[in-house]
């Protein structure tokens, strides 16, 4: 696959059946912007369940009405997550797969953050989760990563996907039709990539000796803490600013020239919330020196101002 973005926009497209009422996708919320866009332009209506803080900013599926269940198609599932890095237990694979078997609707579950993780072990993925339960079928499954954040080369476009064969087949039928070949010289740069793992746990290690070192220096002036994985810190601007999290962002960049992402801006408002607000996105990709300079001009932006 040209990367998971392409892969996971095209599959509803698969998917989803426009002539049913009420058709539905299920998105956490905040999420990666283009669940959103793959349910519009596949004539369905997304529903967003929130991420909350009681439950270290996981999704609360329980939040989600049975109406809702009873006319959804396909929802995404995004462990680690994105922006707020929570990972999925196996409990709640083990409720997400008894509503499908319930109601009928397709998992496509997002994991390009799968191998930047802080713990001992390596997040539970969906077809782990799904071995470990005795579904081998992966029946109404399907799974998705890509080389961007394992291997830092976003700009190839090279992933994969893996689960129900039903739906892999009809899958590859749709990018018959539409997907654009990958280059020979890509295809071998991904056969490397895949092929090394040292690279792989060399990454991973810097990106804990950057959160390591970041993340006590902004918990002075922010409500932030080590995610469970994934290198985003998901943090909350100080109530004592008087900032909403759009006035913090460009202030930041305006003042110190540190570009962090408003959290609304992740979020759609669902119920009158928008679990976005109030909190910013800030991903520690570049050199841990960076980092730690673009953390003390935030602390130091914070200070100024309190």
């Amino acid at each position: 696959m040209n990367g998971s973005r392409e892969a996971l926009f095209a599959f509803a497209q698969t998917v989803i059946d426009p002539g049913k009422p009420g058709a539905t996708v299920v998105c956490p919320n905040p999420f990666y912007q283009i669940y959103e866009g793959a349910a519009l332009l596949s004539g369905a209506q997304p529903y967003f369940a929130p991420s909350v803080a009681e439950r270290n900013f996981a999704v609360d599926w329980d939040s989600v009405p049975d109406e809702v269940w009873k006319r959804t198609q396909l929802i995404f599932v995004c462990s680690p997550g994105n922006p707020t890095g929570a990972v999925m237990p196996l409990s709640e694979w083990e409720k997400l797969f008894a509503l499908s078997d319930k109601y009928g609707f397709v998992i496509a579950s997002d994991e390009c953050y799968s191998e930047i993780y802080f713990r001992d072990e390596a997040p539970l993925g969906g077809l782990e989760a799904a071995t470990r339960l005795g579904r081998t079928d992966f029946k109404r499954l399907m799974m998705f990563t890509s080389l961007s954040k394992r291997s830092n080369v976003p700009g190839m476009r090279s992933g994969f996907v893996a689960g129900d064969a039903e739906l892999i087949k009809s899958f590859l039928l749709y990018r018959t039709y539409h997907g654009g070949a990958m280059s020979p010289t890509i295809q071998q740069a991904s056969i490397a990539a895949w092929n090394d793992e040292q690279h792989v746990v060399e990454n991973r290690a810097l990106y804990r000796q950057k959160f390591a070192e970041i993340t006590p220096m902004l918990a002075k002036v922010m409500d932030v803490a080590l995610p469970d994985a994934s290198f985003y810190l998901w943090a909350g601007v100080p109530q004592s600013l008087g900032m909403s999290d759009t006035e913090f962002a460009k202030a930041l960049l305006a003042q110190y020239n540190v570009t962090v992402l408003p959290g609304s801006y992740l979020a759609r408002e669902a119920n009158g919330i928008n679990p976005g607000a109030q909190r910013v996105r800030m991903a520690l990709v570049a050199e841990t020196a960076e980092c730690r300079e673009a953390a003390e001009r935030i602390v130091k932006f914070i200070q100024s101002r309190t």
